[in-house]
């Protein structure tokens, strides 16, 4: 039985490349012609696979849609909050998880440092976003025509003197991060404040959310913190991996310039 299941699920990724014949089901599988014949019936049963006029199967409707429905009931905050949880018990500051909806960057999971001085923000909040070091991942990522419309019809308050100060800036900045594949802010938004950022990303690659630790100045400099990069890219990418359902490529153990973001 579990050598039949095995052969009938190999054919699935055969015709992920393009329609086959029965033939190059055969062959593939390395079985007789009834025996893929009477797999690919199955599978087409189920509508997993679908038989075309020309004799050739393709991957069938159904696979898409319960594809389609597996995505949609994903929640990456369950996925995710266990690698936020171990990366604070590691480093012991604040991790947050931040998507994009309507126009905004949200935080959507908090785990606190353990240090007695706290940050002041809230899972639902909208984070400052020409600033936050989240919201950098996730505008970077939209196409260049919308991300460039976004950036357009921002605001750009000045928090301190190290926040955006313009569109033009900002769409520089988003062009670096998108290029990099990590985000900061350096005090931009509070003063005393410092923040790194990695993206979660789907199967198709697409930043879904973005994960960050931020810590004050008096628990931690900039520079020490930013030492804690490939810990955060590493937890971005199993959380990615666990999220897509593929294995996470392993990034490259970097430390940043602080002034280049």
């Amino acid at each position: 039985m579990s050598q039949t299941v095995d052969r009938a699920l190999s054919i699935l990724p055969l015709l992920a490349e393009g329609p086959a014949d029965l033939g190059q089901v055969a062959d593939r599988l390395g079985v007789h012609k009834s025996t893929a014949l009477r797999l690919l019936r199955t599978l087409h049963e189920h509508g997993l696979v679908y038989r075309q006029s020309d004799q050739r199967y393709r991957l069938g409707a159904r696979l898409f849609a319960l594809a389609q429905e597996a995505m949609e009931n994903l929640d990456i905050r369950e996925i995710a909050h266990p690698h936020l949880t171990r990366l604070n018990e590691s480093c012991g500051h604040t991790v947050h998880l931040a998507v994009y909806e309507e126009g905004e960057v949200l935080y959507i999971d908090k785990v606190e440092s353990r240090y007695p001085v706290r940050m002041y923000s809230r899972i639902g909040k909208p984070v400052a976003i020409t600033v936050a070091a989240v919201a950098k991942l996730l505008l970077a990522d939209l196409p260049e025509a919308e991300r460039r419309a976004v950036a357009e019809k921002l605001e750009y308050p000045l928090y301190t003197a190290r926040s955006t100060p313009n569109a033009p800036a900002f769409l520089k900045e988003l062009a670096t991060v998108r290029e990099q594949g990590w985000a900061t802010d350096l005090g931009g938004h509070e003063e005393s404040i410092n923040c790194v950022a990695a993206p979660v990303r789907g199967a198709d690659g697409r930043v879904v959310a973005a994960m960050s630790v931020s810590a004050p100045n008096v628990v931690v400099t900039a520079d020490e913190l930013l030492t804690l990069l490939p810990l955060v890219r590493r937890t971005a990418d199993a959380i990615s991996g666990e999220y897509s359902g593929r294995t996470p490529v392993t990034t490259p153990a970097t430390t940043p310039d602080r002034d280049s973001v």
